[in-house]
């Protein structure tokens, strides 16, 4: 049963956002009706720290409370996006509860991956001595879960915001302070460090004037950033507290000498803080920050949002200002994949929690919300729309709407009611008109009260587009369809990434080895193939990709389907890549497979696609 407080909460706050939300689209142009920033439109987010893994930005951030009247933050939450414009929320899998010396303040902090693992270094209050300290948490996957690392803080003295950065050497560094700034040399353990606690000195020149503060003359205010691009080292920094700017400063080294380079963001929007974050992918560079920029926002209720930008011809980093608008998407998402609910460019009304399948669903859906989706590529067609659905109340209706919450409608789906919120079921419901590229609105309706909950969603391919190719993709009808090319192939109920089996290749005795299925047939020279597939081990951190094997006028090749990913047995990692086939002659035999790149481990797959 859930929580009566929180529903009454959720309420209230979901009135305030369909007002505000209806203002603003009266008041806005066209254009500044599809903003896209902030990011996260669930919950307030603060201090991002985003992360390139294994073609994925992973966002790591604060979380403020609703209603916060201070920096009142308990846990920190995960978002992770292929294509900068769609987000998954992968929910909190570190809290002030990992910290069992910590009892408040579960504020900005920083990931960083080293050897085959991911550290979190967050700055927290320690219960016994009464201020902040800097703790570290690992984890086995960028979407945790984590745990304390030593069992008391790192390090302390008062000061927040750390920062790690590993140099070309392999050197790594944690940098943290306000009203000072320090770093520490980490060990290659990333839980100790060397020497002691080094002061870098705040001048002027190296951190810009600050006028009428005698007592701290320079811009530093908190939150470094610190990256190398070339040889030239940025620090990157929230400046002069309050309403902070950003600010960047440039070394030849980790530890300075450092200049003053000017600014970055002016000051905006409505929080009085802001806290930077910088990455490079797939070609472009990304500047994260935040603002107080939703509904209810302010400097305690923060949301994290984003901008592209391009380094000028001589390193320095232009001026950049907020937009609603955001980043362009990076390629399209491909619907008829399972894709998960809380994978959304923009929502209305909706909250997302924990799932009793794993991960998280979208739930808290009444009347009126909706869930923007971004870029969706459905091709020549869709034929038919499959929902994750649960429901204590009588469920409700999903409007699948293309380009606006009233757009085009192109199906709808019933929900029932299914005896619990986590009871879940699957529903079909058939589409027409769905083609091209189009943002897709999932919009809900019903009777009053929350309706339904919702964990995932898939088109199925039509008008001439062709389906899925491999038989049983799902895994629910045991091994039908798979056989192992060495080791044991066993349909897994133990685990599974949705519905209630997956396939398990155990004691394979080659890299090579894993579960294949025949797609001779079905294959049509020169045409590009999408691929999806859930995997997780069964032991150990091996490197996983899926790969398709085929032989012509006997010439056999091997095509990689996706890129390599690491996979773990605490999780499901999702390999997807889109390859083009083509041969020469007769195609004689062609098998869909999923490998390792070495080692032997044993490998469950789930909700595999090839088409």
């Amino acid at each position: 049963m859930r929580p009566a407080l929180r529903t009454a909460r959720r309420k209230a706050r979901h009135l305030v956002l369909w007002t505000l939300s209806l203002l603003m689209l009266i008041a806005l142009s066209p254009l500044s009706a599809r903003a896209d920033n902030p990011i996260v439109q669930t919950i307030y987010t603060a201090d991002p720290a985003p992360l390139v893994h294994n073609g994925r930005v992973y966002l790591y951030t604060g979380h403020d409370e609703d209603g916060s009247t201070y920096f009142t933050m308990r846990d920190w939450r995960v978002f992770s996006s292929t294509d900068m414009a769609n987000w998954t929320d992968h929910g909190s899998p570190m809290s002030l509860a990992t910290f069992a010396w910590a009892d408040a303040n579960a504020w900005a902090g920083h990931v960083v991956p080293r050897n085959g693992k991911f550290y979190w270094y967050v700055p927290v209050r320690n219960r016994a001595t009464g201020g902040m300290a800097i703790g570290v948490a690992v984890g086995d996957s960028p979407t945790g879960p984590f745990r304390d690392a030593l069992g008391r803080p790192l390090v302390e003295n008062g000061e927040i915001d750390p920062h790690a950065f590993i140099d070309d050497n392999g050197q790594a560094y944690l940098y943290w302070g306000n009203p000072r700034l320090w770093y520490v040399r980490l060990n290659t353990d990333m839980i100790s460090f060397s020497g002691s606690a080094t002061q870098i000195p705040l001048t002027t020149a190296g951190f810009g004037t600050r006028n009428g503060n005698a007592s701290r003359p320079t811009l530093y205010e908190e939150g470094p950033w610190v990256f190398k691009r070339g040889n030239l080292y940025y620090n990157v920094f929230a400046a002069e507290c309050c309403s902070e700017f950003i600010a960047y400063s440039t070394a030849p080294s980790a530890t300075g000498p450092w200049t003053y380079r000017g600014t970055i963001m002016p000051r905006q929007g409505s929080s009085f803080t802001n806290h930077p974050g910088i990455i490079d992918f797939n070609g472009g560079s990304y500047f994260f920050y935040h603002n107080g920029a939703l509904p209810g926002g302010g400097g305690y209720t923060r949301s994290v949002a984003v901008e592209k930008f391009t380094y000028n011809a001589d390193g320095t980093i232009p001026t950049i200002n907020m937009t609603t608008a955001g980043p362009p998407q990076v390629g399209t998402l491909n619907p008829f994949v399972r894709q998960e609910a809380e994978t959304i460019a923009w929502a209305n009304g909706v909250e997302t929690e924990p799932s009793s399948e794993g991960g998280m669903n979208v739930g808290f859906i009444s009347n009126g919300d909706n869930i923007k989706v971004k870029g969706v590529a459905f091709g020549t067609g869709a034929s038919s729309f499959t929902a994750r659905v649960a429901s204590a109340a009588s469920g409700g209706t999903i409007e699948l709407r293309l380009g606006s919450a009233t757009g085009t409608l192109v199906g709808t789906c019933s929900v029932p009611g299914t005896g619990g919120w986590q009871n879940w079921t699957s529903v079909t419901c058939p589409v027409s008109g769905a083609t091209g590229t189009r943002d897709l609105y999932l919009r809900f309706t019903g009777g009053s009260g929350n309706l339904f909950n919702l964990n995932w969603w898939q088109f199925t391919a039509g008008g001439g587009t062709g389906g899925n190719l491999l038989t049983n993709g799902n895994m629910e009808n045991g091994t039908t369809g798979w056989t192992a090319s060495g080791g044991t192939l066993s349909s897994a109920t133990n685990v599974a990434y949705a519905g209630s089996r997956s396939l398990l290749n155990s004691g394979r005795t080659s890299a090579w080895q894993g579960p294949h299925q025949n797609v001779t047939s079905l294959l049509t020279n020169g045409k590009s193939y999408t691929t999806s597939v859930w995997v997780r081990s069964q032991s150990g951190t091996p490197s996983a990709k899926a790969t398709l094997t085929y032989t012509a006028n006997g010439t056999t090749n091997y095509l990689q389907l996706t890129p390599a990913q690491t996979v773990n047995a605490n999780g499901w990692t999702q390999l997807t890549g889109t390859a083009t086939v083509s041969w020469t002659g007769t195609l004689t035999n062609a098998s869909f497979y999923v490998e390792t790149a070495a080692g032997t481990d044993g490998l469950y797959i789930d909700d595999a696609s090839f088409q």
